[in-house]
């Protein structure tokens, strides 16, 4: 028993590390997804077509929100390693690199999403409750989409900035960041949906329009403060530099980072194929998986943040050279964030039956929400071992072996399964969901056998690489 107890749990200085990292991230990922809450909330009370539309939208942001992740995640694995070794030059050509990454995608992805806009929100279209509109869920769609759009630049430059100072182990100022940006979208979300304090009703649009006024108060307000402490975080006084990026550097970055760009992309892509084997269930289904999805996010902010942590301070063990710590450091980690994912899981099943009442629509929508909240609150145990399985392969820049486990899993395994019950069958949408989002348990197998046989303990960064 003893044994056991100092293999996954760790002492009073381990937790504080750990802590240290984790907190910060939670906070702000979890004052982002609270504010969405409200936003969603808000747009609810406005009415279901409204809600749907907004929902459809956002499911396509969340493929090029994913896929800015990816690409500058590959670069972020050296920016661990590079501070690990304490070699201030590499990080700043690492953020450079970012940078670039972020400008091109976020470029591809406003050019998808406004010129295909109409038949990618088509998708998700399909008759059902007759209360519903697909007409006006269709005019509300378009309405959000052409606003945000413009908030994707700023977005990416947020990231590049945020990601390159959570690597240093700077997660305070993403933080303070975000808490400044939620504000302002909280705010003016008010004052634009409803039409508060003279200003016009403007519902959906007004929505978007303080989402993009917060990208742009959380991009100036990162900017700004790396920039008045370059002296810690120089890597932001070389952007400008005329000093060629090494090629061997951008081999490097592009080698680890296109396999997780096209794994994020695929995995989002395949999440949002997976909602719309759903929503040929019906309009009801969109805007029960809308609410589902707004709660679980926010109840899954601590098991992502444990992932951050392990990408983190593994990465840094890896980069420094420190394996055994590095190994027993997972261990420790994984097993906390599952544990802790036990009584989130349970919170969220508390609420499951309360939350969707507090929606301006249909007791058929609010049934199928409290449905698949239970089913997600059952799953995030697993869900969390498996997110932590996947950054542990990451931080040793086994890229290729990440994109097996997740996107090559996901498309094929869960979305031909999705597909095939849509289609198919005459299963109806919640056990449907089940079967589903079950797969994960397979998965979270392959992630042990994966994390077991050691493969990610690599360091990345030095000097014979």
């Amino acid at each position: 028993m003893e044994r056991l107890k100092r293999k996954f749990i760790g002492d009073k200085k381990f937790y504080a590390m750990v802590l240290a990292v984790a907190v910060p991230i939670m906070l702000q990922n979890g004052l982002t997804n609270v504010v969405s809450l409200l936003d969603n909330l808000m747009v609810g009370r406005v009415g279901t077509d409204q809600m749907s539309g907004v929902s459809i939208v956002n499911q396509l942001f969340f493929i090029v929100y994913l896929s800015l992740f990816g690409g500058m995640a590959g670069a972020g694995i050296f920016t661990a390693q590079y501070y690990g070794k304490k070699d201030e030059k590499g990080v700043k050509d690492i953020f450079r690199i970012k940078f670039i990454i972020g400008m091109v995608l976020a470029a591809i992805g406003i050019c998808v999403l406004w010129f295909w806009r109409e038949p990618l929100i088509g998708m998700f279209l399909h008759e059902g409750d007759a209360s519903l509109s697909i007409d006006a869920t269709m005019v509300y769609a378009k309405q959000y989409l052409a606003i945000m759009l413009i908030g994707l630049v700023p977005f990416a430059i947020s990231q590049s900035v945020a990601s390159t100072l959570r690597e240093c182990s700077q997660t305070l100022s993403p933080m303070i960041a975000s808490m400044a940006a939620v504000v302002v979208d909280l705010v003016f979300n008010y004052i634009l949906i409803f039409g508060k304090f003279g200003a016009p009703a403007l519902g959906v649009e007004g929505a978007a329009i303080a989402t993009v006024m917060s990208r742009f108060v959380e991009c100036a307000f990162l900017i700004c403060w790396t920039w008045n402490h370059r002296a810690e975080h120089s890597f932001i006084t070389g952007f400008f530099s005329k000093t060629p990026i090494a090629g061997i550097l951008w081999r490097q970055s592009i080698s680890k980072g296109l396999p997780l760009l096209v794994n994020e992309f695929l995995w989002s892509l395949g999440v949002t194929m997976q909602a719309q084997s759903y929503s040929t269930r019906g309009l009801e289904v969109v805007a029960g998986l809308n609410i589902c999805n707004t709660l679980n996010n926010v109840f899954n902010i601590a098991f992502l943040a444990m992932g951050n942590a392990v990408a983190i301070i593994v990465g840094q063990m890896l980069g420094a050279g420190k394996m055994k710590e590095a190994k027993d450091a997972d261990t420790k980690l994984i097993f906390f964030s599952s544990a802790l994912c036990v009584g989130i899981g349970a919170c969220l099943a508390l609420a499951a039956p309360f939350f969707p009442l507090t929606y301006n629509t249909t007791p058929v929508v609010q049934r199928l929400a409290t449905s698949f909240l239970l089913v997600m609150a059952f799953m995030m145990p697993f869900c969390a071992f498996t997110n932590s399985a996947y950054f542990t392969l990451r931080s040793g820049g086994c890229t290729g072996i990440t994109f097996l486990f997740d996107s090559v899993y996901m498309w094929g395994i869960v979305v031909p399964l999705a597909f095939v019950l849509s289609r198919f069958t005459d299963i109806r949408v919640v056990p449907m969901y089940m079967i589903v989002q079950g797969t994960e348990l397979i998965k979270a197998v392959i992630g042990y056998l994966l994390v077991r046989k050691g493969i990610w303990l690599r360091n990345l960064v030095s000097e014979e690489n």
